[in-house]
């Protein structure tokens, strides 16, 4: 196991969604998490936290930040060594330390820096920042040994997770492809039904979860949830 990657969860706040956008009569309190992947002389970092944002989004989100330098401090790095960024959409609260990072490469899917770049979908300044170095993925892309993105539309037509190949089992790094971890639960056994010729109705599916059940993770970890998927057997 020397060689296997390893995952850090980095604890970077926390913000407050409205009962309008939680589904109930009360408003949720998500944290946002972001995974520092190291090893073999990187230091991969999956999402970069929350950025500044204009007034109006301030008092609708209610952010309570912890700066990206603070939360690489608890695993003992800096942001001088991460070596590569990968965000899983270019929304304020995945990509705000970005500008930190300037000059490191920023892995996103091509659809999603443009539509980012269109306007009216996120902050403009987290995006092209002085320094700022994008490479554009189209689909799914082996980045290092053992480091595969993957396109996980939903959320936003570019979003894209990571998955991590260790010799104990994958651990996928899911972003926003769920807001929980019970969602894919849900979804991974509406799969195995349909796969089972249940008697429908069904709910339906993501096509790509085919492509994650290949890759049988053993560990999946969310972006605003900090509860972990893992198989039943």
């Amino acid at each position: 196991m020397g060689d296997d990657w390893l995952v850090h969860r980095l604890d970077l706040g926390y913000f407050v969604r409205p009962a309008a956008e939680a589904g109930g009569p009360r408003p949720r309190v998500e944290p946002v998490l972001a995974y520092l992947v190291q090893g073999r002389g990187e230091l991969v970092l999956f999402d970069t936290g929350m950025g500044a944002v204009d007034p109006e989004t301030e008092r609708y989100y209610r952010p309570r930040r912890r700066p990206l330098p603070e939360a690489l401090a608890t695993v003992g790095v800096t942001t001088a060594d991460v070596s590569l960024v990968v965000n899983c959409h270019l929304h304020f609260d995945h990509c705000g330390g970005n500008p930190l990072l300037a000059g490191r490469p920023v892995l996103v899917q091509a659809v999603e820096l443009a539509t980012a770049r269109a306007g009216g979908y996120t902050m403009d300044a987290l995006v092209d920042f002085p320094g700022a170095r994008y490479e554009e993925l189209t689909g799914e892309a082996e980045i290092r040994p053992g480091l595969l993105v993957l396109p996980t539309p939903g959320h936003t037509d570019g979003h894209q997770s990571l998955a991590v190949r260790r010799s104990d089992g994958t651990v996928l790094l899911a972003g926003q492809a769920y807001d929980f971890a019970s969602g894919f639960g849900s979804d991974r056994a509406a799969r195995s039904a349909a796969r089972d010729d249940a008697e429908p109705p069904l709910p339906g599916r993501r096509a790509w979860l085919d492509r994650l059940a290949e890759l049988d993770p053993r560990r999946v970890l969310f972006a605003h949830d900090g509860a972990v998927w893992e198989p039943p057997r």
